[in-house]
């Protein structure tokens, strides 16, 4: 995701460069969406993944 983001921004980079803002724009929206939307699955899935390690490791004990 945070590929895509990076494609989204240098996108937005050349349509700048080209006069296209409105354009421009849109795909730095885009690109801020899906940032915070990775780092937000980062941080979901790394506190599921802490979680499931202690129940396991309690489960073996």
């Amino acid at each position: 995701m945070i590929r895509l983001a990076i494609i989204s921004l240098v996108i937005a980079a050349v349509l700048a460069i080209l006069g296209f803002g409105g354009a421009a724009g849109a795909f730095v929206g885009i690109a801020k969406f899906l940032f915070v939307l990775a780092i937000a699955l980062f941080l979901i899935f790394l506190v599921l993944g802490l979680l499931a390690g202690k129940g396991i490791r309690n489960a073996i004990d």
